[in-house]
């Protein structure tokens, strides 16, 4: 088991693009379990590799009773959308409801390489969505409207956490091309 500290807004790794896994060997299949651990423990329904300082396209996520992770993720999102609370385990305590697509078929990996198709709707979908958001720089406060942004970005520079000192990078094994840190 292998928990790792979770990075909190503020921190750069989050707003960067993470790349896409090319190799599908130990080290990714040990974030994969990191990433499941630190999950299970904070706890949450998803958590990305940016999220423990790792510039790398895999996330995991757990919903309804399932642990599930999707490497090198691409989005099919459903027309119809759902409004509903969200939260993100990188901005402690903060939850402000958030629109979302209501259901998603997300492709990818799993952390053999094996391609893998998943289908989800609701609480899952946002999931997935939330995960994916991640993995491209993206925060659920920036989807919010102007209002909701406003009163989320006081709440967080409120904060007990707010600004707390960062951990460390841990530097890929992977090629970053320019992407780690």
């Amino acid at each position: 088991m292998a928990i790792r500290p979770i990075r909190l807004f503020g921190d750069p790794v989050l707003r960067r693009r993470a790349i896409e896994v090319v190799d599908f060997d130990t080290e990714i299949r040990q974030l994969v379990t990191d990433l499941t651990d630190t999950m299970l423990e904070a706890p949450g329904a998803g958590l990305a590799a940016p999220q423990i300082g790792v510039g790398l396209r895999v996330f995991t996520w757990y919903v309804d009773d399932e642990v599930g992770h999707l490497i090198n993720p691409s989005l099919d999102l459903s027309e119809e959308v759902q409004d509903g609370p969200e939260g993100c385990l990188s901005l402690p305590e903060l939850t402000y409801d958030c629109i979302r697509a209501l259901s998603v078929v997300a492709t990818g990996f799993n952390m053999y390489g094996d391609p893998v198709r998943i289908e989800g709707s609701e609480l899952l979908a946002r999931a997935i969505q939330h995960e994916t958001d991640h993995l491209d720089g993206v925060l659920f406060i920036d989807r919010l409207d102007a209002e909701a942004r406003k009163a989320a970005m006081k709440e967080i520079r409120e904060s007990e956490w707010f600004g707390m000192e960062h951990p460390t990078v841990r530097v890929s094994p992977h090629a970053t091309r320019g992407f780690g840190l």
